[in-house]
């Protein structure tokens, strides 16, 4: 893995590729996220999910938008807040709120500030679902995969590789909730019959972080 490089940063064109990338994998893994979320949800997590990203890409990712980063954070949570339905509007949309909230009116956002939006993301994730990590939810996913970015990047690590351990450990925590007995959400109705199915939630936050990863190192 490289060190990291003085000024490294992401700008509103890095953020736009990697929502453009998310947009994608989630249009192609819907029918996927639906069949997990049939198994212990109500079976529309990949329709809601790719409805959304299809409007942030209609509404946000537009040509003519040169919003600064916080306003193209905001935009997307305020898409996702009215396109997507169930849980996920709303724990998703929280996420990018925060984000934006965390990252502000600039142009570009350091590595160490891009890791603390994405964390801010996390906590509004977490407080607006009140999950804490093993309740089988997206914040199995996302919370050791921004855990491990802020790592890397304090151990000087540079921000693709960074992004590339952040997104093997979220894609370890969404493998690691299959055995979970759920204790929030939709799921938790299920009680002991939720174990065995792997969290759609986290599915998706996995999918996030493998996006972003993919963006910043332009694969």
């Amino acid at each position: 893995m490289g060190r990291v490089m003085e000024g490294e940063a992401v700008d509103a064109a890095t953020l736009r590729r990697w929502l453009d990338v998310l947009a994608a994998r989630l249009s192609e893994r819907a029918d996927y996220l639906t069949q997990l979320d049939a198994a212990i949800g109500d079976g529309d997590h990949g329709i809601n999910m790719d409805r959304g990203f299809r409007a942030v890409r209609e509404r946000v990712l537009d040509p003519g938008n040169e919003a600064p980063l916080d306003g193209l954070l905001k935009g997307v949570g305020m898409t996702l807040l009215s396109t997507v339905g169930g849980a996920a509007g709303p724990l998703y949309g929280t996420f990018f709120l925060r984000m934006a909230a965390q990252a502000g009116a600039k142009d570009r956002l350091p590595a160490p500030e891009l890791a603390a939006a994405l964390a801010a993301g996390v906590e509004g994730v977490r407080q607006r679902g009140r999950a804490e990590p093993g309740d089988k939810t997206m914040l199995d996913a996302l919370l050791p995969g921004v855990e491990t970015l802020e790592r890397m990047l304090a151990e000087g690590r540079d921000l693709a590789s960074a992004l590339e351990a952040a997104a093997a450990a979220a894609e370890e925590g969404c493998r690691a909730t299959v055995p979970m007995v759920a204790r929030k959400g939709r799921a938790s109705y299920l009680g002991q019959r939720s174990a065995g199915h792997q969290d759609p939630g986290a599915t998706s936050s996995a999918y996030l972080l493998r996006a972003l990863a993919a963006a910043v190192s332009g694969s």
